[in-house]
């Protein structure tokens, strides 16, 4: 993408911004207010809170699970009724210490790092809604796991994928549809499953010179990750040209995930691409294009749709990843 884009290209909804239900309905996260917590509550009471806490700051349903589950083991080793003013840094780090040693139980970098973010995440926010006088949390050192970085496509692979996916636009018999989801996703940066949930009334083309799409979700839970991304003026001959070829109904895409993995393996065999293409290199690619070309490091995570969360391991390898080579 261009270095100097308008930042109004795509934006997110507003946070307060209800989500739709199956008939069309507007419809709200469902997490009630808990009550005020104090020092002396317990653990157990301020998990609870923390719960419907996470809820209506749009936690992912994935990232609710890991915490709540990482919670509910540190809930046993410290004990339910356990006083959460009580709790020190010296009983955190003891606990670190027996998952990670102590236990019995393997526990992988990964994991551990995940835990102790969620420790952090949670005293944070007791400390923060003056539930506890301080945040034991803190001072713990978070020592993030080594992962290797994800694999991306050089500039010539781009040109040779996206240079493939047009000549078939006028092939004898022509095809849009590889050019489509290259060049959307390539752009977009969206997820497969977010691309597999493209409704044909989420492409707004009032203006063929500035196509917008609109990311949505049916979970109410997740409406935080919605977001309006620009396609470009390139986008409304190709989507047109596969309405006339595909006819689809409802969905951009009327068919599984995997006949679009297969499409992106057959492309990379075509370009010549060793190691084939899939989502998540596309997905990566985008990232760091637009990182290189300047956009500001925010407004890219609302781009992807990542949580502050999210974004804290992300940044980092985008960062790496889009360093001139030593």
């Amino acid at each position: 993408m261009p270095a100097d884009m308008p930042a109004d290209q795509f934006a997110m909804f507003p946070k307060g911004r209800p989500g739709r239900g199956s008939a069309g309905e507007m419809t709200r996260p469902i997490a009630s207010i808990p009550a005020a917590l104090s020092p002396d509550s317990s653990l157990s009471a301020a998990i609870s809170a923390f719960h419907g806490h996470m809820i209506r700051q749009g936690f992912s349903e994935n990232t609710i699970k890991a915490f709540q589950a990482d919670l509910r083991l540190f809930t046993r080793y410290m004990a339910a009724n356990r006083a959460i003013g009580s709790i020190g840094q010296v009983d955190l780090a003891q606990f670190l210490t027996w998952m990670r040693a102590d236990r019995g139980v393997p526990c992988s970098p990964k994991t551990y790092a995940r835990r102790l973010t969620t420790l952090k995440v949670f005293f944070a926010w007791l400390a923060e809604a003056g539930f506890i006088p301080a945040d034991p949390a803190a001072p713990l050192i978070h020592e993030r796991p080594s992962t290797p970085l994800p694999q991306l496509l050089y500039d010539e692979q781009v040109n040779a994928l996206l240079s493939t996916t047009r000549d078939l636009l006028w092939a004898a018999r022509p095809d849009a549809r590889p050019y489509l989801l290259v060049s959307l996703v390539l752009q977009t940066g969206i997820k497969k499953s977010e691309c597999m949930d493209i409704k044909l009334e989420h492409i707004d083309l009032s203006n063929p010179q500035a196509p917008v799409l609109y990311i949505r979700y049916a979970d109410p839970r997740r409406t935080r990750k919605e977001r309006k991304l620009a396609l470009g003026p390139g986008f409304t001959p190709v989507y047109r040209q596969y309405l006339r070829e595909y006819a689809p109904k409802e969905t951009l895409f009327e068919c599984t995930a995997r006949n679009l993995e297969y499409v992106l393996e057959d492309m990379a065999k075509l370009a010549e691409i060793l190691g084939g293409v899939s989502f998540e290199q596309l997905r990566w690619t985008c990232a760091v294009r637009d990182y290189r070309n300047g956009m500001p490091a925010d407004q890219l995570r609302q781009k992807l749709g990542l949580s502050s969360i999210s974004w804290r391991e992300t940044l980092p390898k985008i960062q790496t990843l889009a360093q001139p080579a030593l």
